[in-house]
């Protein structure tokens, strides 16, 4: 115990908090900026198990903000390459990892027996994946964006709103760390901050942070935090996203993308449509309808438009970049 020591001097941690943060498993989605804060402030604490998804490979271009990898981790396996420089920091904590992303096939089962999620992927599909999920579920859910010197950090579920109930909807744009930029100071202090509420939910601290969001403007120098614990769900029917696994040779599937975005689709039979024509489209009465684009972005606005046109079978698929 003796490398937790300065930790368990605080009363409301002692010899009882860090027994619980050794049993508390906790699923991390995500391996890239904000997980290079993250995670190590996680091992270091102590938190006995980390399960870890990313699908990624690292890159000359994330270093600045990525900083648990080294210039000999370019081309590896982002999940590799983090349980291997974690286990270094502290060989005490179980790191399993998955080198998949979390996606609408296996996110029931990736949060089956956690006591916490974190979203440290930064993808706005996934997010909103993970709160569905962890909402049916009751399981706390940290999730943070950052982009340019701007970000936020909030807690969710596990007895507070959702994420939906406080973004019911997507953003207009698809904006992110690869088309807009990033600073990695901001990345780091978001990261930061998401451990320090994931912990405090691991010790059950309060006021809990579930039902907290902090946004912090790196521009302007401001940090404000407010309380959103009354914010009322949904009451429409959540559109769901789905990945290419659960389409069936029924669905109407819809591409948004034009052949120069997406020369393939994620279907051999699809009809592309681009959203500016969906208001002369004809849908089908008897058919879901998959609504395609790259980020989520698009297709939500499509799926929204169809659901007030009378549309209820929905559904929206993230292909990612082509």
């Amino acid at each position: 115990m003796e490398r937790y020591q300065r930790q368990m001097m605080l009363p409301e941690i002692g010899e009882s908090g860090q027994r619980r943060l050794a049993q508390a498993r906790v699923l991390v989605a995500g391996a890239g900026g904000l997980s290079a804060t993250l995670l190590p402030q996680l091992v270091g604490a102590g938190v006995g198990f980390i399960h870890l998804y990313d699908d990624d490979k690292v890159a000359l271009h994330n270093l600045h903000r990525q900083t648990l990898f080294t210039q000999q981790d370019i081309g590896k396996s982002k999940a590799l390459s983090a349980q291997q420089a974690l286990q270094q920091r502290n060989p005490g904590v179980q790191v399993a990892v998955m080198e998949q992303a979390l996606s609408a096939s296996n996110v029931t089962q990736a949060i089956a027996g956690c006591d916490l999620v974190i979203d440290a992927a930064d993808n706005f599909a996934v997010t909103y994946q993970l709160s569905d999920a962890c909402y049916s579920a009751g399981i706390p859910l940290i999730s943070a964006s950052v982009l340019g010197r701007q970000g936020y950090v909030g807690g969710f579920c596990g007895g507070a709103p959702s994420y939906r109930a406080l973004f019911p909807r997507l953003p207009a744009s698809a904006a992110n760390c690869n088309t807009a930029g990033v600073m990695g100071p901001a990345v780091a202090t978001l990261g930061a901050m998401q451990a320090q509420m994931a912990l405090s939910v691991l010790l059950e601290f309060q006021p809990s942070p579930l039902g907290c969001l902090v946004n912090c403007d790196f521009v302007h120098w401001h940090f404000r935090q407010f309380r959103f614990d009354d914010a009322a769900e949904p009451e429409q029917p959540v559109i769901p996203f789905i990945d290419v696994a659960q389409l069936s040779a029924e669905d109407c599937i819809v591409e948004l993308r034009s052949h120069e975005e997406a020369p393939l689709s994620v279907a051999q039979h699809v009809q592309r449509i681009l959203p500016q024509a969906l208001t002369h489209w004809q849908p089908p009465e008897d058919r879901r309808i998959v609504l395609v684009c790259a980020s989520g972005i698009r297709a939500s606005q499509a799926a929204t438009a169809l659901s007030a046109r009378g549309c209820a079978r929905l559904a929206i698929l993230a292909a990612g970049r082509s």
